[in-house]
């Protein structure tokens, strides 16, 4: 935690996709800096493989469409909540930031399920139907690490789902 800092605000809607060991950092640019998160990354990255050695292939059919599902789900959401859309509308325009995210960014939003956004995600829809562009509008911002050392959520029990 001293090397990686928390990055900031990440809103509680999106804590529901996070691992408490993800990285979300911010720091200023250097070759120090860019050395510590890449081998971050490399350990990370070395945890994963040794994960998937172990692991048994899932071949129980209700399973597999669970899991399905809730990817689709998270590609759904970071398809239409990216923050990086705005910055991609911006040098490329609007249509072909979407589909930078949607087919490679977030590539499987368009095949792993027929659910949209407002299917998983009712609490934005708009009078009018459409989504709520605002990026957060549930619960908080956490400025700093809402997991104890042990994976264990601390926040003001806000209920991760």
């Amino acid at each position: 935690m001293q090397l990686l800092p928390w990055g900031g605000k990440l809103t509680s809607e999106s804590l529901r996709f996070f691992s408490p060991i993800v990285i979300w950092t911010r720091f200023s640019s250097s070759p120090h800096n860019h050395s510590v998160l890449f081998s971050a990354f490399k350990e990370y990255y070395q945890a994963w493989l040794e994960l998937m050695d172990r692991s048994d292939e899932e071949t129980d059919a209700f399973q597999i469409a669970l899991n399905c599902e809730a990817q689709h789900k998270y590609l759904t959401w970071r398809s239409e909540k990216d923050p990086g859309h705005g910055v991609l509308k911006r040098l490329i325009g609007e249509d072909l930031a979407k589909n930078v995210i949607r087919e490679f960014l977030f590539n499987g939003v368009s095949d792993l399920g027929s659910k949209t956004f407002l299917d998983y995600f009712p609490e934005y829809r708009c009078e009018d139907g459409k989504v709520n562009e605002k990026r957060s509008m549930i619960g908080k911002s956490f400025e700093n690490r809402p997991w104890n050392a042990r994976g264990e959520f601390i926040g003001d029990r806000v209920k991760i789902v």
